[in-house]
């Protein structure tokens, strides 16, 4: 039997069924996006934490050691504020560049998703407007 042929409610029936299929498949789709994402923002997290640990233990030796060396042509306490003035500069520079750099990253969407949803409704209403005609 040709699809002209159908009765309208087997025709109902039909677009909810590929309907429902549509739709878990685009939230199986997004899932899986989502979950890649995830998986390779979690492990460059955990690099980048390892990182910050050994970083701050050599900022502690270095600062350590910038002290002992001002504090051989001036008294100790003056080192070791005018090095706490230093670093927090340096703190409050990387501050505001790392807030413009979040802001400017917009949130994380699952892309293909999103393109293969739009694709979705426009083939939709294309097919029914040529059912209309």
């Amino acid at each position: 039997m040709a699809d002209s042929d159908q009765p309208v409610s087997e025709l109902i029936k039909e677009l909810s069924q590929q309907t429902s299929t549509l739709v878990r498949q685009e939230l199986e789709l997004a899932r899986l996006e989502l979950s890649q994402k995830g998986k390779a923002a979690g492990i460059g997290a955990g690099m980048f934490g390892g990182a910050g640990v050994f970083g701050v233990w050599a900022l502690g030796a270095l600062t350590a050691a910038v002290i002992l060396l001002l504090a051989t042509a001036m008294k100790p306490w003056l080192a070791a504020l005018i090095v706490t003035a230093a670093l927090g500069l340096v703190a409050g520079v990387l501050a505001l560049v790392g807030r413009t750099k979040l802001r400017s990253a917009g949130p994380p969407l699952p892309e293909q998703t999103t393109t293969s949803l739009k694709k979705d409704v426009q083939v939709t209403k294309s097919a029914a407007s040529r059912g209309r005609a």
